[in-house]
């Protein structure tokens, strides 16, 4: 899914954020806005976790929206 097409569905993908990652904050979510690799930055930074295992979510998300 390319930039354009995040930024078109960001509000769909925030809701699927916010399910997943229950501990993230509105403020952190819009920090990315609609960038892929800022919203994996803001997950790894955040929640602790591998780039491997934040991606492996972020495409799950983004192929369910």
């Amino acid at each position: 899914m390319d930039r354009d097409q995040i930024e078109g569905k960001w509000t769909e993908i925030k809701g699927q954020l916010r399910e997943t990652y229950g501990e993230l904050s509105d403020d952190d979510i819009e920090q990315a806005k609609g960038d892929r690799e800022q919203m994996e930055g803001v997950l790894q930074q955040k929640l602790g976790r591998s780039k491997e295992d934040v991606r492996s979510t972020v495409d799950r998300i983004l192929n369910n929206v």
